[in-house]
This record gives C-alpha cells, structure tokens and sequence, in this order.
C-alpha cells in the first residue's frame, strides 16, 4: 500500500477518523474562519465595519455551535447558565453523558481540546499585537473575541473535570477499582 495513502492511526489529527465528521468540520471551520477573517480583513482592506460584523457574527456562530452541538457530539459534554429568578444569582450547570452510553473518539477528542485551547491563545496574540503596533482601533473586536473563546475554554474545563468527578464518585461507589479510577482519570485528555 502506498504510504501517501495509508490509514491514518487511531486517535492521530486526521478528520477521516471522526465519528461525526460533518460535526468536526463545522466547528473547526467556525474557529478557523473568525481569525483568517479578522486577518486576512486586516490586512486586504480598512474596512473596518465589514471586519467586525463578519467577524462578530462567526464568532457568535462558533461560540453557540460550541455549546450546544460540537461539545455534546464531540465529547459528550455541555454547559449553561441559569439565573434564579428569586435572587438574581447566577451559577453554570454542567452536564455529561452517562458513563457508558456515549463513546467518546479519541480524535474527535483531540480536535475538540486542541481547537478550545488554540483559539483564546491565538486570540491573545493578536490582542497583543493590536496594542504593540498601536492598531487600538482593532482591540474591542479582539476583546470580545478573547472573552468568547475564553468562556467556552473555562466552561468546557470545569465541565470535563465535573464529569470526571462523577464518573470517579460513581465507580467508586460501584465497587470499582478506585486506584485504577484515580490513574486512568490523571491521564491528560490529549490522551483518551
């Protein structure tokens, strides 16, 4: 077989191996398309209405897909922000796939994290950037941006670590290994 051709590996960054590639895509494109947008708008025209407004809305698109599509598909996993209408007060809920009904494919879980941490990274580079070549006009687009994408990073992680919690409660209550739990639940998610 020719190697230009082989298989890709299990759980190597390739989209041919995605349980829900349509899904991958999707979200990938979302990510990548609000920065080549924001880039590419900055560099070919001054436009700078157009650039927001397009930017903006992709980044909308992406920070909903996220939440509510790619992140349950992906990996199981999903989060909201309730507000209790009595006191006004705020908390996020976190759900996760029961253990068990929903496999999670290690590629579709590598894309997932690469792209969530990736993107507020990338976001602060270019924050900085804005401020060192003095392009101040840019910096509220890439404030939202980084708030964005830094939400759904921090919800998404505190989402997976209570699913892990859960999932580490319930074996142990089940009578499982629990050393076994602990081990196999340090390993990183790049991992999986």
């Amino acid at each position: 077989m020719d190697p230009a051709h082989a298989a890709p590996s299990p759980g190597s960054l390739s989209w041919r191996l995605s349980s829900h590639p349509i899904t991958l895509l999707t979200f990938v494109g979302f990510r990548i398309g609000s920065l080549l947008t924001y880039l590419f708008g900055m560099i070919f025209t001054d436009n700078l209405v157009l650039i927001f407004i397009v930017t903006i809305l992709l980044l909308a698109a992406d920070f909903y897909y996220l939440k509510n599509i790619a992140g349950r598909r992906l990996v199981g996993l999903r989060w909201w922000n309730e507000v209790d209408p009595q006191t006004g007060d705020s908390h996020w809920v976190f759900e996760s796939s029961e253990p068990g009904t929903k496999t999670v494919n290690p590629t579709d879980s590598r894309f997932f994290w690469l792209a969530i941490y990736a993107q507020p990274v990338l976001w602060a580079v270019l924050a900085l950037f804005a401020l060192i070549t003095f392009k101040f006009i840019w910096l509220p687009l890439v404030v939202i941006a980084l708030i964005l994408t830094s939400t759904n990073s921090l919800a998404f992680s505190r989402c997976d670590k209570f699913s892990n919690a859960s999932n580490l409660a319930g074996s142990a209550l089940n009578g499982g290994n629990l050393a076994g739990s602990i081990a196999s639940n340090m390993v990183g998610r790049f991992f999986r």
